[in-house]
């Protein structure tokens, strides 16, 4: 069912398009492939001659993304990535071969979906990936990479068959949509592999509903500890693959379990792999918004981890930092499992600088001080996330460090002042 607005009103920016997309289905997540597959059959959708490599996962996915991009475009192949949400601009959500789409790009694909669609009405994220299927099938890139949007049986990226299929982690998060155990969330992520084609596990302990659904379909599994498997040490690490070992490698900006589920995946492809090239890699491969560290005053991180893994993977790195004091500044919404997300790194922060965050979704300040329960000397509320940033940069010490997560869009609001 559609909203009854006219789709023939005039719209000339990117802004006012995504503004209408917005503003046509009744439900910002509304999962499910039928009605954007009965769009899609009439659309220029053409993806035979590039490999797509489908991406899922609670966490990492973006850094697994931006590793495979980072390999395949040192070894010259054309690389077209579709990802979401975005950080600053709607634009970061489709690159090809390292660019932003453009707008006047966008404009022209939603043009098209429009005088096809009719009646049947599309969520903002159906309508949106099928957009960058439509650039993307006109450019013809070498690769494709689709990180999952939620989920991952349901997700609209799933309309597409893919040749690699790759699970980062599985742990809890959306569990309203996906299910509230690991068994329930890994089926669904599992719902990316296809039958007789490879599928790369990154978990070192998947839940067993991904691995039967993996012998169900007869996917080519590659499993973390089995196929593949990393071993580090003070200095550097290693990565092995079946027989083979990559040494001396140098310690990567993002998470090291993401490199090597990465480079498993680029194993399968066209390309030669070796611990020269997989450092240079490691070296170009920064990726905003995750563990992304600013020299200001003092060190500040962004990230965008917003659930109980990501949390104790920050808490994990940091206990390898030699900080001072380390301000928190977060900000979440309110349908996040904050009490999980929160109390990980209740050891390793000095003190709280808890930010309202001003969207529908978003959850106040003292509703994250009250899952905290800490002294009121420690926590810290304020209206919006800009103020309980700028109140923690005014103490801070040049030793210290400022985290900010919880959610991208405190991590977009933040950033802003930085870059």
């Amino acid at each position: 069912m559609t909203k009854n607005l006219s789709s023939h009103t005039s719209r000339s920016t990117l802004d006012e398009w995504l503004s209408y997309i917005e503003s046509i289905h009744f439900t910002e997540i509304d999962m499910g492939l039928t009605r954007i597959k009965q769009v899609a059959e009439s659309l220029p959708i053409d993806l035979s001659g590039t490999k797509v490599i489908t991406v899922a996962g609670t966490n990492g996915k973006g850094t697994t993304c931006a590793f495979i991009e980072n390999y395949l475009s040192n070894e010259k192949y054309s690389v077209a990535v579709y990802s979401s949400p975005h950080i600053e601009t709607f634009n970061e959500r489709l690159r090809i071969n390292h660019v932003n789409v453009s707008d006047q790009s966008l404009i022209k694909a939603f043009e098209i979906i429009e005088k096809i669609r009719a009646e049947i009405s599309l969520s903002y994220y159906e309508y949106t990936t099928l957009a960058a299927l439509i650039i993307v099938s006109e450019l013809k890139p070498d690769y494709l990479i689709l990180e999952v949007g939620l989920g991952g049986r349901l997700d609209a990226t799933n309309m597409v068959d893919c040749d690699v299929a790759v699970l980062t982690t599985i742990d809890l998060d959306h569990q309203a949509f996906l299910g509230d155990t690991r068994e329930k969330i890994g089926f669904e992520k599992a719902g990316i592999m296809r039958e007789s084609t490879y599928a790369v596990v990154g978990d070192a302990e998947p839940p067993i509903s991904v691995l039967k659904h993996a012998n169900t379909i007869n996917a080519k599994l590659l499993c973390r500890d089995k196929q593949f498997s990393l071993t580090k040490n003070k200095i550097n690490w290693s990565f092995s693959l079946n027989h083979n070992v990559y040494e001396k490698l140098n310690k990567p900006y993002i998470p090291i379990d993401n490199v090597a589920t990465a480079l498993t995946v680029l194993s399968l492809l066209d390309v030669t792999i070796n611990s020269d090239k997989i450092n240079a890699v490691i070296e170009l491969t920064k990726v905003a918004g995750r563990t992304e560290l600013f020299v200001k005053d003092c060190d500040v991180i962004l990230d965008v981890g917003h659930n109980p893994q990501a949390a104790r993977y920050l808490a994990q790195q940091l206990k390898d930092m030699n900080y001072s004091k380390v301000f928190a500044v977060v900000g979440m919404l309110a349908d996040k499992d904050i009490t999980n997300a929160l109390l990980p790194l209740k050891n390793n922060v000095s003190v709280w600088y808890l930010g309202d965050l001003q969207v529908s979704r978003g959850a106040t300040a003292q509703q994250l001080s009250e899952k905290l329960n800490l002294s009121t000397e420690s926590v810290n509320c304020f209206d919006n996330v800009t103020q309980a940033f700028k109140m923690a940069s005014s103490v801070a010490s040049p030793k210290d460090l400022i985290l900010v997560y919880g959610s991208f869009y405190t991590v977009a609001e933040i950033r802003r002042l930085l870059v």
